[in-house]
């Protein structure tokens, strides 16, 4: 079963609760920018007032849609005590194929297109939230695999969040951007798993420990 997202009482997310959260992500495609308590109601067959009694109000609702899309980004777990160079790999290679798979869906394209569209509006928080429960989670999550492979030797830099920011940029490239003006760079399950894969050998040929000889 999918792990991840709380609802408003910081709750982990039962079966029933992540069925109307993917009703909000599909609603958000269908209706972008007129999404509200009720027809999300009406989508998941439930009442507004349990809408309210789980989420509390629309950005508790929006807050708890975009953990729960974010959590399909995983880091697989790193024992420190066997980590090695394989490990390390698959744990980013995961990681970036996660990631590519997760924005260039049509929920995730969907959400971030509102967000854009509220940045500075004054209609919601939703960008924060995107921001707040998305990428800096993610980044959350990613950083402590980072910090084990600096600790056993495999990886050498000064600042955790200056080389997952570089690991970022290297996955993503123009990828997003490309994506919510209506272009589809060709993600493929091919294409991404060959995209993890050179992302996470050019952060390795950045950032991996040089030993002497």
């Amino acid at each position: 079963m999918q792990q991840g997202g709380t609802t408003e009482t910081g709750e982990e997310l039962t079966l029933r609760q992540r069925d109307v959260l993917d009703a909000v992500l599909r609603l958000l495609v269908e209706e972008g920018d007129h999404l509200t308590m009720a027809s999300v109601a009406r989508r998941a067959s439930c009442s507004k007032e349990t809408l309210y009694k789980w989420f509390g109000d629309r950005d508790g609702l929006l807050t708890a849609t975009v953990r729960w899309q974010a959590s399909k980004v995983r880091v697989a777990p790193v024992d420190q005590t066997r980590l090695d160079l394989p490990s390390l790999t698959e744990s980013l290679e995961g990681y970036a194929c996660d990631w590519l798979k997760v924005i260039s869906s049509d929920t995730s394209i969907a959400l971030n297109r509102v967000a854009i569209g509220h940045a500075g509006s004054g209609k919601d928080n939703l960008g924060a939230i995107v921001l707040e429960n998305g990428r800096f989670a993610m980044a959350k999550r990613l950083k402590p695999v980072l910090e084990a492979g600096r600790r056993v030797g495999l990886l050498a830099f000064e600042d955790t969040e200056t080389a997952f920011r570089v690991f970022f940029g290297l996955v993503g490239r123009d990828i997003q951007i490309r994506l919510l003006l209506g272009d589809w760079p060709g993600l493929t399950e091919a294409a991404i798993a060959d995209d993890a894969a050179r992302a996470t050998k050019q952060f390795l040929a950045l950032y991996g420990a040089r030993k002497n000889p």
